[in-house]
């Protein structure tokens, strides 16, 4: 047997489920209808997008809930150009997003920016020459 290789669905602990909510609402996302007071579930292209209480995600895992800090995760949204980046920055920061790196061009040659949610959850935006982008705008690797 293997694990197929997929992620189903992504879940952000958060301290205030509408507040969360309600950013990502900004962003263009709308909350599915399957979505309850206590968590809101996010369709995305492939994937689902989950808000749930941090203490209440910690508790489901059994694990303490440690104050935050880098978590030594980031989320990336990938655009096709270097003007995306800048653009989807922008908009974000017009949403509630918190600066945390202003675009600019990468080491690994392609260009990238940062910022944070409401709960600090860090997203990167970036365009990359060596992944070019499908026509539904996920990430193509190869063979």
């Amino acid at each position: 047997m293997s694990l197929d290789p997929r992620i189903s669905l992504i879940t952000l602990g958060v301290e205030d489920v509408a507040r969360a909510t309600a950013f990502y609402e900004r962003l263009g996302w709308r909350k599915s209808p399957a979505s309850q007071e206590s968590i809101t579930f996010i369709q995305l292209k492939g994937t689902v997008l989950g808000l749930f209480s941090r203490q209440a995600l910690a508790e489901d895992a059994r694990i303490a809930n440690t104050p935050g800090g880098f978590s030594g995760v980031t989320l990336a949204h990938n655009v096709p150009s270097e003007r995306g980046v800048d653009a989807v920055f922008k908009f974000a920061l017009s949403c509630g997003a918190t600066e945390v790196k202003k675009p600019e061009k990468v080491f690994w040659g392609g260009y990238s920016c940062y910022f944070a949610d409401p709960d600090g959850h860090l997203w990167e935006v970036a365009y990359n020459p060596f992944f070019p982008l499908d026509k539904d705008g996920h990430v193509v690797l190869g063979d």
